[in-house]
């Protein structure tokens, strides 16, 4: 075998290796549906915050506060807690729920407690260092009237390579002025997945 004849038969190899590892990437509507695993994803988080803020600010808590105090009600979302099978970015989640909660134009949204801390560090840097005009002075924050908190549980039913997956999201609407519970909300889901290789 001459030296060009090799030359041509490991460039010939060599394209047939890069083409057979390359990555294929097709971009998708951010809104449309795609499950893969069978796992919790972000088409989840959305219809699930959909539906509970949905259902939240239609119960009666609602009517009577507003009725109560001829305002609306300022809320904050407290923790959410993960204690399914696997790994759910519940960051994500409670985005999804103060989209729709300050979308709404129903009720005053009230920032985290990291948020907070970021904003208070900015208005004591003001206090030094801005002008009179300018200047936001510390004691004038919203206090929120309810804390909006829960959890997403997991059951796993697998027979083989099929399993079925249930989700259950559990969330209450808390009363910060006497810890009563407002609302309890809850929303459940149920996937059939086939030849699945998600385990837990």
């Amino acid at each position: 075998m001459n030296k060009w004849l090799k030359i041509i038969l490991t460039t010939a190899l060599l394209g047939t290796f890069v083409t057979g590892c390359s990555t294929s990437v097709e971009r998708l509507d951010a809104g449309e549906t795609v499950d893969l695993s069978g796992a919790w994803n972000d088409t989840d988080s959305q219809l699930v915050a959909k539906e509970m803020i949905n259902d939240v600010l239609n119960r009666p808590w609602f009517t009577n506060f507003t009725a109560k105090t001829g305002r609306q009600p300022a809320v904050i979302i407290g923790a959410v807690r993960n204690l399914s099978h696997e790994h759910i970015n519940t960051k994500t989640f409670v985005n999804e729920m103060e989209r729709e909660l300050i979308n709404s134009g129903r009720v005053e949204f009230v920032a985290s407690s990291d948020e907070r801390s970021e904003i208070r560090e900015e208005r004591i840097d003001q206090d030094l260092n801005s002008s009179e005009k300018t200047r936001n002075v510390a004691g004038q924050e919203r206090g929120a009237n309810f804390m909006l908190k829960g959890q997403i549980n997991t059951i796993i039913d697998a027979n083989g390579d099929d399993q079925v997956r249930y989700y259950q999201v559990d969330l209450s609407l808390i009363s910060l002025a006497d810890n009563r519970k407002v609302w309890v909300g809850q929303k459940k889901l149920k996937k059939l997945v086939s030849n699945s290789k998600l385990r837990y």
